[in-house]
């Protein structure tokens, strides 16, 4: 981001509160990114004040989360894997390509792992993540909707309403771990739309695989299923008018076109729950931090496809290498230049893998062109056929670039 724009932001002043609080770090958004950012840095000492738009109550977002083998480790370091329940394993993970030969294996046991990652409900993260914040000396504020953020010479100042009034905060640094919608405006992502959108929903099948997870890639987008439970989580891609339809077909179609869509490796499907739609794309904010005294994490900094289930998992990598800046840091010099740099360093290579990685995923394999369809076969075979390769490529996915 060029200098114009932060000179801006700096000159720029919010209007005047009859109270003004301060605080060395203020996290903007409690959900499981900004909240393990509170926890990795609940020892520190640090006046912490996390500000969270919804209120006080158990989430009920009806996605579920794919965790990698990185995230669990550190979610255990956090203190917060012991109290995830229920949690599924995936030991297995069987990559295809529709109308294809191509195919590859991740197996647990050949990479030298116990599992390769891990299938949740979104609300038995953000629970554990909650009661763990209540309990640390972070101070939550729940129902706190953030309407401005600046970037002052010396601390950002955020401005927030709480049951009808208006408060105001000065933090040394200022997180924003809510999506980032608060600087779209004034400082837009790079964003690519993939013309698609993700159908999700829960599946029930006859030859259910405990614990093997399924990614096929199919000319008008991948799709995914994660096992939890007595079935699994389904990631469907679509053009967004046909997710659309898919939305409104009855339960009886939408199996048999699912059948039809991914084959035979479980079995008919017999039973599907409550479908759900969101549309995807690519968002990337500069990675120059856009103003002074502010660091973005999460979606906030990268929305990412949901294929090979990477984004999440960088949001909780984001947090802890920023954890680990800040501890480095003196208080005084909290949100500075300097520390803002070494924090972009220690996740640009990390960052730009996972952000080429999945790009390059939806773009080779979603399409029909027939010059890329023996290419595609061909690279799956390869994969499947090097165990070097592979564990390169279970292991970008498990710990990011920097694992």
């Amino acid at each position: 981001m060029t200098e114009p724009c932060a000179t801006i932001e700096q000159s720029d002043t919010i209007e005047h509160c009859d109270a003004i609080e301060h605080c060395d770090i203020g996290i903007i958004g409690g959900g499981p990114v900004g909240a393990a950012l509170a926890l990795a840095l609940r020892d520190s000492g640090l006046d912490i004040r996390v500000l969270e738009a919804r209120k006080a109550e158990a989430s009920n977002d009806a996605r579920a989360l794919a965790l990698s083998c990185g995230t669990r480790l550190l979610l255990d370091r956090l203190g917060i894997w012991n109290k995830l329940n229920p949690v599924s394993s995936i030991r297995t993970i069987h990559v295809s390509q529709r109308h294809s030969f191509g195919r590859a294996v991740l197996r647990a046991a050949e990479l030298d792992v116990p599992e390769l990652g891990y299938v949740l409900p979104y609300p038995v993260l953000q629970d554990a993540l909650d009661n763990a914040m209540r309990a640390s000396a972070a101070k939550v504020i729940y129902g706190a909707s953030v309407t401005q953020l600046k970037g002052e010479p010396n601390h950002a100042a955020i401005r927030y309403q709480l049951d009808g009034a208006e408060h105001e905060l000065h933090a040394s640094l200022a997180v924003v771990a809510d999506g980032g919608r608060l600087l779209a405006q004034q400082f837009p992502p790079e964003t690519r739309d993939y013309d698609q959108s993700a159908l999700i929903t829960h599946v029930t099948c006859a030859a259910f695989k405990a614990d093997t997870a399924f990614e096929r890639f199919t000319s008008q987008g991948p799709m995914a299923l994660l096992p939890f439970q007595d079935g699994y989580e389904l990631v469907w891609t679509a053009p967004h008018e046909r997710a659309q339809e898919m939305l409104a077909w009855s339960d009886a179609r939408f199996l048999a076109e699912l059948h039809h869509h991914f084959g035979d490796r479980v079995g008919a499907f017999t039973g599907v729950g409550k479908r759900t739609c969101f549309q995807l794309g690519l968002k990337r904010a500069p990675q120059q931090t856009p103003m002074p005294h502010t660091a973005l994490l999460g979606n906030a900094a990268q929305t990412l496809h949901p294929v090979a289930g990477q984004g999440f998992n960088m949001g909780v990598r984001d947090a802890w290498e920023l954890a680990q800046v800040v501890l480095d840091t003196r208080p005084a010099e909290l949100g500075t230049e300097s520390m803002l740099a070494a924090y972009r360093n220690s996740r640009r290579m990390d960052r730009e893998a996972g952000i080429h990685f999945t790009d390059g995923l939806v773009r080779l394999f979603s399409n029909d062109l027939p010059l890329l369809t023996p290419v595609r076969a061909a690279s799956l075979s390869l994969l499947d056929c090097l165990p070097f390769a592979k564990k390169f490529v279970a292991k970008r996915m498990m710990f990011g670039a920097n694992g």
